[in-house]
């Protein structure tokens, strides 16, 4: 998305390191977690604020100290362009600092995003081309857990049309059997590379295909994208990368290995690259998912502007936290509403930035 405007720049950036708290421990394949660091940045021009945030998990490779090292950098940077007349080749001049580092170049890229649709009065979800009239859902996750958590998770999850659950451990049928005992909504299965033997993952899948499951997610190390390739011309229900796509590159080194993607703003660098991604994904007929980290509604609200352009949305971050440092986008019964504010519609709901 080009902006057409010639404000000049003259932005000042500012950035808060904060830890998101957990409801309740978060437990997938790799490992299991309380709380997750993220840095909340703000982008200022003439009195007008745009938002952003990185969230980081651990496979990401970022942390709060890489994150603030990069966003000092970043700062830098941005002093030099004195127009926003063509964000493209602002967020090309942040990506090129270092390699990787992509919730700390996210972080940048919403807050800019935000910001110039403050400055042309319109939500970002109308300058995507997205409709915001479109029925969207996201899943609710449910971590791996033992059956009296699942329980309780299912019944917290009672407003949700989808429930997205956390699998890769020894006890995968367990777990769902004790799901559906208390439920018999429509579930996506996250694996997260947890199942290592190709005829034992199709196995697994053929019986997931008889319990009311729509989709895998990354069910092998991405590593093993022939393997990947043959599960997914075997299997009955689509097959979606995650670990294994990242940034637009990599949709040329997944061809014809999976059904979809999983696009998460964290690890494609943001909004800008991310509708690059769903684009080229659409041109070679896969599926969208779009997806987030344990994020806060500052994050989740930049990538619901993109919500209406997906197949299946997982998007319930804010959810799953004790504590919320921003006001935005709205869930309804389970259903994802935008709001008509300017950018990507967020205020902050205390004083991050003092």
């Amino acid at each position: 998305m080009k902006a057409n405007l010639q404000f000049y720049f003259v932005v000042k950036l500012f950035f808060v390191p904060h830890i998101l708290k957990f409801k309740r421990p978060f437990s997938i394949a790799h490992g299991s977690r309380d709380s997750t660091p993220v840095v909340f940045t703000r982008l200022e021009q003439n009195g007008i604020f745009g938002y952003g945030e990185a969230a980081m998990p651990p496979y990401l490779g970022e942390n709060h100290e890489t994150v603030l090292k990069f966003l000092s950098k970043a700062e830098k940077v941005l002093q030099k362009f004195s127009t926003i007349a063509d964000a493209d080749t602002i967020l090309l001049e942040v990506d090129n600092i270092e390699n990787r580092n992509t919730a700390a170049k996210a972080s940048i890229d919403i807050a800019l995003h935000d910001l110039i649709g403050k400055l042309q009065n319109k939500p970002s979800h109308e300058l995507f081309g997205a409709d915001k009239q479109k029925n969207i859902f996201t899943a609710y996750t449910i971590p791996i857990d033992e059956p009296n958590g699942i329980q309780n998770r299912v019944e917290e999850a009672r407003e949700y049309k989808i429930l997205k659950v956390k699998l890769g451990s020894a006890d995968d049928k367990k777990l769902v059997e004790e799901i559906r005992k208390h439920t018999d909504k429509e579930i996506f299965v996250d694996v997260n590379e947890g199942w290592k033997d190709k005829y034992f993952a199709l196995e697994m899948i053929h019986w997931f295909s008889e319990k009311k499951v729509l989709l895998i997610e990354q069910p092998m190390p991405k590593e093993n994208t022939d393997d990947i390739a043959w599960l997914t011309s075997q299997s009955p229900i689509p097959i979606i990368a995650d670990e294994a796509v990242q940034r637009f590159a990599d949709l040329e080194k997944i061809k014809g290995a999976y059904s979809g993607i999983n696009i998460k703003l964290m690890k494609c660098t943001g909004l800008h690259e991310a509708q690059k991604m769903i684009l080229q994904a659409r041109k070679t007929g896969m599926q969208i998912m779009l997806g987030c980290m344990s994020e806060s509604t500052c994050g989740v609200s930049a990538a619901a502007q993109l919500a209406p352009l997906a197949d299946w949305i997982d998007l319930d971050g804010p959810l799953l936290i004790k504590e919320d440092y921003f006001d935005g986008v709205k869930f309804s019964e389970g259903k994802i509403i935008l709001n008509d504010f300017p950018g990507i519609g967020v205020a902050p709901v205390s004083n991050l930035f003092k």
